[in-house]
């Protein structure tokens, strides 16, 4: 059994990367209209993509990503989530090394400088650099055609200082002892460092009304199916009390909050949060900084502060992570394809942010114009498998109906993550080495299994020695 599943679990990998050729992306033809609204069946077993417009091609245009929408369904992607696609501000535009666009002496360089998606000059047009409006609504129509859904960055927090709001309505904003407009503060009254963006204040209670009405524009005029809202966390739980069920009110939606806090998935409010422990955790595993005990705790903290119907994102990447604290390799290194597996094996919804299918490493410029690579490699049919299994296996149900989570104890429980997902006569199991050495152990468990790469059978059992490389993992269905 040890030389069995050392070898099976090579071929699971080797399956899971042997797609190395390199090949241009191809447009799929779509199937039928999608007529079927956003719901918490659909949920279940989805995977949610963060595009990029601006880096995803090279001309950073709604029609280039609309083109590929089709090849999502292969990664079995269910919600596309837009990165803010509004105009952005002018006034104190932000360029890459943190002054204003508007210092740079030298006309080109200035250019260049787009500033940030997060400083919106107004909620109710697009971004032109994007395209048109009409582009925008075929993106809308191809996702629903392909059976996908669309959700917007949406950014309630503040706004970029061209808004009109600053002139027409002053009082929706957050002002200094001077009268004066600031940007978003601290607790302590310092800056957060966000000097391109006006910090809108929602003790203004004309304020909510004006913001859901513009919420709401998109869901009945564009037809979009939610939104991703940005620094949720910071706009008090009271709005959120206020807008979302207006919202609800005129279409079945998904509410994503940027944001860990509990209380924002309470009450019919945002169907899911960011596992942002979850990623650190994952990130300080890889980098030896902590170990498969620490992941136990956060599991059991959780189940503590989360009810069991609630649903978090898991990721390994996304824009703020890729473009400020390091390529996927830069933080996980050889770890990165278990942590990756991880985030579709438990509970939750996994995160696909774009460039990753493509084996993207590096950092994204985030104030001007770049482009992610577009050549298939290993990670493209490493997510295939991942995104069919996380679709068809009920066992890894992770919504309001999430399967069963229970840890498999091995002899070396702070080295190696074991455990079990289970709903009904499905099962899945996730093995992995989670160090930098090789590593024997034993398992609890032994039965019958199939690969979940390769359709092997891998036969376990109990207290039989496991030999693992560096960073290996299985996933298991029985």
């Amino acid at each position: 059994m040890k030389k069995t599943i050392y070898t099976l679990s090579l071929l699971a990998l080797l399956f899971a990367c042997k797609d190395n050729k390199k090949e241009s992306v191809t447009e799929e033809k779509p199937e039928t209209e999608q007529s079927v609204a956003i719901s918490n069946d659909v949920l279940e077993n989805g995977v949610i993509y963060e595009a990029n417009i601006r880096q995803y091609s090279v001309d950073g245009s709604f029609s280039a990503f609309t083109k590929d929408i089709p090849q999502l369904k292969q990664l079995g992607v269910k919600v596309i989530w837009l990165m803010p696609i509004f105009p952005i501000s002018e006034t104190k535009r932000k360029a890459t090394g943190g002054e204003f666009a508007s210092e740079i002496k030298d006309e080109a360089i200035r250019n260049k400088m787009l500033g940030s998606y997060y400083a919106v000059s107004d909620y109710t047009k697009v971004n032109p650099e994007f395209g048109t409006i009409e582009d925008f609504r075929e993106l809308v129509k191809t996702a629903h055609d392909n059976g996908m859904f669309v959700i917007l960055d949406w950014v309630p927090n503040h706004t970029g200082w061209d808004h009109v709001w600053l002139k027409q309505h002053p009082d929706f904003y957050t002002k200094n002892k001077k009268g004066e407009i600031t940007d978003p503060l601290k607790d302590d009254g310092t800056s957060m460092g966000w000097a391109d963006v006006a910090d809108l204040n929602y003790n203004n209670k004309d304020l909510w009304k004006e913001m859901t009405d513009e919420m709401s524009y998109w869901i009945t005029d564009e037809k979009i199916d939610g939104f991703r809202c940005d620094v949720a966390g910071s706009v008090p739980t009271v709005f959120w009390e206020y807008s979302i069920p207006k919202l609800r009110e005129k279409k079945q939606l998904f509410m994503l909050a940027e944001a860990w806090e509990p209380e924002l998935l309470k009450d019919n409010l945002f169907d899911m949060a960011y596992a942002w422990d979850g990623h650190h955790i994952m990130n300080e595993i890889a980098q030896g900084k902590k170990n498969v005990s620490d992941f136990d705790a956060y599991m059991k903290k959780r189940d503590t502060i989360y009810e069991k119907d609630d649903m978090l994102m898991n990721f390994i990447t996304n824009h703020d992570e890729n473009s400020w604290n390091g390529t996927i390799k830069e933080r996980m290194g050889d770890a990165a394809p278990a942590m990756l597996a991880l985030t579709y094996t438990m509970p939750g919804m996994p995160l696909v942010y774009s460039g990753m299918e493509y084996d993207m490493d590096k950092r994204l410029l985030f104030f001007e114009k770049d482009t992610i690579p577009k050549i298939k490699g290993k990670m493209w049919p490493l997510l295939t498998k991942l995104g069919q299994l996380k679709n068809d296996d009920i066992a890894l149900n992770g919504g309001k109906k999430a399967s069963v989570y229970e840890r498999i104890n091995s002899s070396e429980d702070k080295k190696v993550l074991a455990f079990k997902r289970g709903n009904e006569e499905k099962e899945v199991y996730y093995i992995a080495n989670l160090t930098k050495d090789p590593i024997e152990f034993t398992l609890s468990i032994s039965g019958e299994f199939q690969d979940a790469f390769s359709g092997e059978t891998v036969s376990l059992q109990k207290n039989e020695i496991h030999s693992f490389k560096p960073w290996q993992y299985l996933v298991l269905k029985k």
